[in-house]
């Protein structure tokens, strides 16, 4: 599709490699032969009892517990202890899946007693859990790393020697045993099968169903080479590619680590050949990657989690994310230009066939995407409107014979959705046991206290002390276990102050989305410098240029009463009033961060529109008004400016 050169292909095709797994930070084995048969019929045999638990559901807990009791197994078996570990399970690898089948299996065998004797466990009872425990943090530590898994188990150290703590800290309790944490943590539904195993085993494994289907059915293929059509002559199209790009793969994906890098393998030279300096392009490609968890139809999974917290509807938490997903793609094409102008790329010439014989010819992809909205906008369930979906992109695959999926296609397609959740299913069983232990100790409410008497009871201190410690939390776990722990040990300073749940858990989203692109460990933009040689750190400052609309905006969710506006709530002159604003406001940041209006802005220029930007996000008539004010004396300025260096 592109015109590469040998080392263009060959060094790609070794970054894919690598950086497919970055995303979990532990590499897959890579299986061949009977256990690669086996570990599909076994994740193909998950996968349609998840599509048949949609219409057939049974009970929430045994259903939890068994895709535990799958997804633990199969984690020890295709994933390795560590980067030296062999590329077949070992004799430890198969002890552990066979005890994790054991464990995971014991509640179910004794259910109703398991269930009762909750308040008064047995001794055999403990012991299982706390070998459920055990292999719940082996499982993250092989998917996601260290860190979690240690983060778990600070926690739990709290809930055991917090009664040692001073009666007078805030954060002190009267402590508890073993066995009372084990039962928190097992034995009821704030623990390991608590709300974040069951966002796995019921929205998220059916979205990467989807997305493997959809996958396999050419629709990856087909959403690079739309954007390559989209903007074919223009110095700006190789950045407006990508961004399209990523928006798109990124529905399949659902990741911004592998969507970055699938982007990247295509994109790189092209906007290498269009002049773009390494560390802007790799701004470009990972600004684009982690998009695509921030936009609607799939979002990441750490939406799903908020539609349960908050018991709406998925499609409800799709339209808060709509008005800020516009606003960021907005900061973005904007950029762009900027950067175009700033350094004078190039018109790149791309072979890529035409955008309507392609859209005539293969746009139903597009269709299984729509189907998802409007299924859920006609009120069916956001389990039933992705299982319509992912049958639609099955039976549209036959319209391309080259991607067609045939029996064997199809079940490598539904087992690869099971092997995709692992890695969730690990993190959020994990969490699980944070979420446990904040329950048992009320270390939410205490901590809430700590940030509001931190910052005075001001709610702006208070909204930049949270969003600080989500982003630090970020920098050492992944999103969906970032959004967790901050929910539920965050989240109570802002509602405090009385901010809304639905504007709180959208504000530790978003910045528990953007720890993949803050330094100093942005995962993101990491994998982006690697594929475009840039220098890292440039690179993560690049792509913190991109999204910084991203990362002010959430601001005006708690801020100001009228914030709730961009989250689509309120009347529709009061929203689109709102949007209109922050608009405006995005612009500005735009040309204070890109150094550009009609022209190279000054210093000057620059500061009055960062100040515009900040008094236009606060969205109530007299800031905003002064910001428009500021906003247009620094565009006056610049045109003097200019004025003069012309007649000089």
């Amino acid at each position: 599709m592109t015109e590469t050169t040998p080392t263009d292909t060959g060094t790609t095709d070794d970054l894919i490699a690598e950086f497919a797994e970055l995303d979990a930070e532990r590499p897959a084995r890579r299986l061949t032969g009977r256990l690669a048969a086996a570990v599909t019929v076994v994740a193909l045999c998950l996968s349609l009892y998840a599509l048949y638990q949609v219409f057939r559901p049974g009970q929430v807990l045994p259903y939890r517990m068994l895709l535990l009791a799958v997804a633990l197994p199969l984690t020890f078996v295709c994933y390795r202890p560590g980067r030296r570990g062999g590329a077949r399970p070992g004799i430890a690898d198969w002890t552990l899946a066979a005890l994790s089948l054991a464990a995971c299996l014991y509640p179910l065998v004794v259910f109703d007693g398991f269930i009762r004797r909750a308040a008064d466990p047995t001794s055999l009872d403990v012991a299982v859990g706390a070998v459920v425990v055990l292999l719940v943090l082996e499982a993250c530590r092989r998917t996601v790393g260290w860190i979690l898994p240690v983060v778990c188990l600070l926690f739990l150290a709290y809930a055991y020697y917090g009664g040692y703590l001073p009666i007078d800290w805030v954060v002190g309790h009267r402590g508890y045993d073993i066995d009372r944490i084990i039962v928190a943590s097992v034995m009821g539904t704030d623990g390991v099968y608590g709300v974040p195993l069951d966002v796995a085993a019921t929205y998220i494994i059916l979205f990467t169903i989807y997305g493997a289907v959809l996958d396999h059915s050419g629709a990856g293929r087909f959403f690079v080479d739309v954007s390559l059509a989209a903007f074919r002559r223009s110095r700006s199209a190789p950045g407006r590619t990508v961004t399209l790009a990523g928006f798109l793969l990124g529905t399949v994906s659902g990741s911004g680590v592998a969507t970055t890098v699938s982007v990247g393998s295509v994109a790189w030279p092209i906007l290498r050949r269009a002049g773009y300096p390494p560390e802007q392009g790799g701004g470009v490609l990972a600004a684009a990657g982690i998009g695509a968890i921030l936009s609607p139809p799939t979002l990441g999974a750490a939406a799903f989690i908020i539609a349960e917290y908050l018991r709406v509807s998925y499609l409800t938490v799709l339209v808060y994310a709509t008005i800020p997903t516009l606003l960021y793609y907005l900061g973005i094409f904007l950029a762009i230009e900027i950067d175009a102008r700033r350094y004078g790329t190039r018109t790149v010439e791309v072979d890529a066939p035409r955008l309507w014989p392609l859209l005539r010819r293969f746009g139903y992809h597009f269709s299984s995407l729509f189907v998802i909205v409007v299924l859920m906008a006609l009120g069916q369930s956001p389990f039933r409107a992705v299982v319509y979906a992912t049958l639609l992109a099955f039976a549209l695959s036959f319209l391309d014979r080259e991607h067609r999926l045939t029996p064997r296609r199809a079940a490598d397609a539904l087992a690869a959705g099971t092997t995709g959740v692992l890695p969730v299913a690990a993190t959020c069983a994990a969490a699980g046991l944070i979420v446990a232990v904040v329950t048992l100790t009320g270390l939410g409410l205490k901590a809430g206290s700590l940030i509001v008497g931190a910052s005075g009871g001001q709610l702006l201190l208070t909204a930049l002390l949270c969003a600080l410690a989500v982003l630090i939390l970020g920098l050492a776990v992944p999103v969906t276990a970032s959004f967790v722990i901050a929910a539920v040990i965050i989240g109570p300073a802002l509602t405090g102050l009385g901010v809304t749940p639905a504007e709180a858990y959208m504000f530790i989203f978003y910045y528990a989305v953007l720890s993949e692109v803050s330094p100093p460990t942005a995962l993101s933009a990491f994998a982006a410098s690697a594929i475009t040689g840039g220098n890292a750190h440039r690179t993560m400052l690049a792509t913190w240029k991109y999204t910084l609309p991203a990362f002010l905006v959430p601001f005006a969710f708690v801020l100001t009463p009228a914030g709730s506006a961009l989250l689509a709530q309120g009347g529709a002159g009061e929203i689109l009033a709102a949007a209109a604003v922050s608009a405006l406001a995005v612009a500005a940041l735009a040309a204070a961060t890109g150094g550009w209006l009609a022209g190279p802005a000054g210093p000057v220029e620059r500061a009055l529109c960062g100040v515009a930007a900040v008094l236009l996000l606060f969205l109530s008539p007299l800031p905003a008004l002064a910001g428009a004010g500021v906003l247009a004396l620094a565009i006056a300025l610049h045109l003097v400016t200019r004025a003069r260096e012309r007649r000089s």
